[in-house]
């Protein structure tokens, strides 16, 4: 079987709360093809479950991907994009294989994939919590 080609960019994520529900804090990276990294790590000042602190970090490291694109002149839709992530839900809910049941999510899952749906070609790919601590350092 041919091997997929390397993305553009590669987003990896991750986001919790201390307690659950609790305060919120997340942390991405964004990686170019060509090696460049853009880290950050998020303090949402609000309470929210586990999974609300998943999407929202997600969605902020979209906003700041397609910013970043489109600073350039260029539009998100010429490029590939993987997205990285230790949560099972929120990766099956982005591909539809999960339902969204928490009413709470329906509106973070809707902008996670409006916003996916600006690129050329997504791919999700669930990694091990140990990859995700090693890269993000939480």
């Amino acid at each position: 079987m041919p091997r997929a080609a390397a993305p553009d960019y590669v987003i990896i994520f991750d986001g919790g709360s201390r307690g659950n529900p609790g305060p919120g804090y997340g942390s991405y990276i964004i990686r170019t093809r060509k090696g460049q990294e853009a880290r950050r790590r998020l303090d949402f000042e609000e309470t929210m479950t586990n999974n609300e602190a998943e999407y929202r970090t997600l969605i902020a490291a979209l906003e700041d991907l397609i910013g970043r694109i489109e600073r350039t002149g260029k539009d998100p839709s010429a490029f590939t994009l993987e997205i990285r992530g230790d949560s099972q839900l929120v990766l099956a809910q982005l591909q539809g294989t999960f339902r969204v049941r928490a009413p709470h999510l329906r509106p973070l899952q809707q902008a996670a994939r409006e916003r996916l749906s600006r690129f050329r070609e997504v791919r999700l790919v669930w990694q091990p919590r140990e990859a995700s601590a090693s890269e993000l350092g939480h």
